[in-house]
């Protein structure tokens, strides 16, 4: 997952079946079943507090394995007796029967039953939707061959031709005014201006209001313009209901429907009395069948403030309460949650229905190159482990788990693509199925990277025969047995024709879930076989020293431990280390002591010495432990928490001279965000002062190789490797602010770095000898440009300053 900024969306494709409505005797004779029939498609980006939008974006994308976030839902809306609020179509045919008029009405439910078809209602909660049947229109429409500016009913039109729409104007009758735009229902009628329609769909439109049961009286006529089109005008008088003090939210998701029962026109008074009453007694059952809603108290808290202040309960209110509460649901990551009902109008306590997607089942399917469904290598154990507990099911899905997920899984390394597709489940409505869908890895892989260098030749010249390929050959076979088990190796040097030179290997064996792929307990087993080389920055010359012939280590051996991880940044890693260590000079020969140059030029060998035997050689065995505590978090790509690290060495007595030894360090980082601003795609960072310390010690033997160094690039900025000295104990701190800049951030800094006066106790005390002070400061401002951090930085032991490159972060 996409992690890292990334844009989210959720297909919503709900399938509205029959659902159970209690007819009013004053509605229009109208199949109201038929009404609430309709097959919706709307675009939901899932950043926004409604669905409102019919905006398409891109899906989440995790890198770097193109994991993908797909949210597809069908919603299978489904509600007892009351009010019907459906979501609605961007693309779909008028519903209706009937003849049609220019005028219909219809009175408002009472108790807690509904008032007519739910095809109104289903566009009252829609986006705007443009209601045009591609297979019935066509781009040619008619003049409407009638005077100019004349009032004409529907009824005179002619039902052969196709009249184009210039305009749609809604006229309320109760505040005498004309409703704008802006106005909910203009989210009600799927008609458009410019749209060409029949005399039928013009019909079939004024049906579907005035079956509705939202309106007393509805009315559409036409005015005809000189061009040959006609202006609508819907004139309309808003039903409205009892006020209500009460409002309860419930969660009707998984609940089993009745199938609607119609009221027999034939009813007797006294039936239809009985009749209302069993429909009562039906949805009260609803109501204590279902289950608590996750709705916090405070927003049920500001609904009913909506309810005092408004009096008595309209459509507008009942909308505004919908999109209050869509919008914490969606602000929450509950993006398949929507509501789907209102009941018990007309009473004292307003009951607002929601299917919040609850999980009813997890599939994990595999899939070849093609997209084809296959058998895995990988062992479902290993996927379901890396689940958060709230996309199992029971749950109720949530964006944030999808994201979690995709992390999660991606972080095993083994897929290519990955895909968590929630979709409805057809056998539980209002049930949701999450799909994950995963593309295999090849289980074994070989890298050849290469690099040229050119050597110097007599008079420094280089000669054709001075060019020396280099580079690393790395193989990798992962997922042994499906249980993410790996052999890991890489083979490196400078020069492919000379290889003994310089030639570095590494051997790795990756054992993860030691104590079972069922067992929660994270720990996994690593072990290793060695050698590399790296240049000493002990045997370095402070300010003014001409340049000191440099001391390569050589460190050849077996490692293993055992790594723990508490969460997904914060682990515990323990083990053994077995290793023989070698210091040589450029020649590539032994050199038991560090080396220096003489004022005639010829160089010295008297230096401290390089190993803890004298011999240029050492053997030792020793104990590791680290522990790592990390919060930190990405706050508009700026990170923001703290970080603390404690690792210790503990010399076993065994090797050269046994060695006995205990090297520990702290380091402590704290990331304080100086500005509180809003989090979001496209949102600018927040400033960060950053805080760092850093301490180590060691007591016991101490090789000059294994002391501390100070200087350089992750030490105190503005020196080279190892420039302030090497000691038994330091202590480093700095202190950062960085200031955000057009997608990047400038920082100022200042560092200092001390031994404590512990340099002396280091064997040779290579300090003194290659005079360096033993403590240092530094001050700069630097910038952050993509991976290179550019820097000024003045060293304030000479006072001068220059400009470096890094790659990397410093903290």
């Amino acid at each position: 997952m996409a992690a890292p900024g990334h844009l989210l969306t959720l297909n919503l494709t709900p399938s509205l079946p029959s659902r159970r409505k209690l007819a009013s005797p004053t509605t229009s004779n109208a199949n109201p079943s038929t009404a609430c029939l309709a097959s919706a498609t709307a675009t939901i980006k899932c950043d926004l507090p409604s669905h409102s939008s019919t905006q398409n974006p891109k899906p989440l994308k995790s890198r770097p394995s193109k994991s993908l976030l797909s949210l597809t839902k069908t919603l299978a809306v489904s509600a007892a007796t009351g009010i019907l609020f459906h979501l609605a179509s961007s693309s779909r045919s008028l519903n209706g029967h009937g003849p049609g008029g220019s005028s219909a009405g219809g009175g408002g439910g009472g108790g807690g039953g509904d008032s007519g078809g739910g095809d109104f209602w289903s566009r009252f909660f829609s986006p705007v939707a443009i209601a045009k049947d591609d297979d019935s229109q066509s781009p040619e429409w008619d003049a409407h061959g009638l005077p100019a500016n004349i009032v004409v009913q529907l009824s005179k039109l002619s039902g052969f031709k196709k009249y184009k729409l210039s305009e749609i104007l809604f006229f309320d009758r109760w505040r005498g005014t004309t409703v704008g735009t802006e106005d909910s229902f203009f989210e009600m009628v799927s008609l458009r201006p410019g749209g060409i329609y029949t005399k039928t769909q013009l019909q079939k439109e004024l049906e579907t209001l005035a079956t509705c049961g939202m309106f007393e009286k509805v009315d559409l006529e036409g005015k005809t313009n000189p061009d040959g089109t006609i202006g609508i005008t819907i004139s309309f008088t808003e039903s409205t209901w009892q006020s209500a003090d009460r409002f309860r939210c419930i969660n009707v998701g998984l609940m089993p429907q009745s199938k609607p029962i119609e009221m027999d026109p034939d009813m007797t008074e006294k039936e239809k009395i009985e009749y209302l009453r069993s429909q009562e007694k039906d949805y009260k059952r609803r109501i204590d069948r279902s289950r608590a809603c996750l709705l916090p108290m405070q927003v049920h808290r500001e609904v009913l403030q909506m309810l005092r202040e408004q009096g008595k309960v309209s459509a507008r209110l009942l909308q505004k309460i919908r999109d209050r509460v869509q919008k914490w649901y969606h602000d929450e990551g509950y993006a398949c949650a929507q509501v789907v009902n209102f009941g018990n109008l007309n009473t004292k306590e307003v009951v607002c229905e929601v299917v919040e997607g609850d999980i009813t089942q997890l599939v994990i399917q595999f899939q070849d190159k093609l997209g084809n469904v296959c058998e895995g290598n990988t062992q479902l154990a290993v996927v379901r482990r890396e689940l958060p507990r709230q996309l199992r099911p029971g749950h109720v899905f949530n964006i944030e788990a999808g994201k979690q997920a995709l992390r999660n899984i991606n972080s095993l390394a083994l897929f290519s693509n990955i895909e968590v597709n929630p979709r409805p489940d057809e056998k539980n409505e209002g049930g949701i199925i999450v799909e994950i869908k995963l593309k295999e890895l090849e289980q074994k892989s070989a890298e050849v990277s290469s690099e040229w260098s050119i050597v110097p030749g007599r008079g420094g010249r280089p000669t054709l025969a001075s060019i020396q390929p280099g580079g690393t050959v790395s193989f990798e076979h992962r997922n042994l047995q499906g249980l993410n088990r790996s052999i890991l190796g890489s083979v490196t040097t400078s020069n492919f024709l000379n290889p003994q030179d310089d030639l570095s290997f590494k051997l790795e064996y990756v054992h993860p879930y030691i104590d079972g792929v069922y067992n929660p307990r994270n720990r996994t087993f690593r072990a290793s076989c060695f050698n590399s080389r790296k240049l000493s920055p002990v045997f370095t010359g402070g300010p003014g020293v001409d340049e000191v012939p440099p001391i390569w280590v050589d460190r050849t051996g077996l490692k293993a431990n055992i790594t723990e991880n508490f969460t997904r940044q914060s682990k515990f890693t323990y083990g053994l280390v077995m290793e023989e260590i070698t210091t040589r000079d450029e020649s590539s020969h032994i050199c038991p002591t560090g080396q220096r140059v003489l004022p005639s030029g010829g160089i010295s060998a008297d230096g401290p010495p390089t190993t803890l035997s004298g011999t240029g050689i050492d053997r030792m065995a020793f104990a590791q432990a680290n522990i790592t505590r990390d919060n930190t978090k990405f706050v508009n790509g700026a990170i923001v928490g703290e970080r603390n690290v404690f690792q210790l060495d503990q010399g076993l007595g065994v090797g050269s001279k046994f060695p006995f030894f205990n090297r520990h360090q702290l380091t402590l980082t704290r990331f304080i965000q100086v500005k509180q601003v809003e989090e979001g795609a496209g949102k600018p960072p927040p400033p960060v002062l950053v805080l760092h310390g850093h301490y180590g010690g060691c007591v016991g033997d101490l090789p000059s190789y294994d002391a501390f160094t100070l200087g350089g690039p992750y030490s105190v900025r503005g020196y080279n490797m190892g420039e302030i000295g090497a000691a038994r104990n330091i202590l480093e701190l700095a202190a950062e602010l960085r200031i955000p800049v057009r997608n990047t951030h400038v920082y100022a800094f200042v560092e200092h770095g001390n031994d404590l006066g512990s340099s002396k106790n280091v064997k040779g005390n290579p300090t003194e000898v290659y005079r360096r002070l033993g403590h240092g400061s530094s001050y700069g401002v630097g910038a952050k440009l993509g991976l290179v951090r550019a820097e000024y930085a003045v060293d304030h032991n000479s006072g001068t300053g220059a400009i470096f490159f890094r790659f990397g972060e410093r903290f």
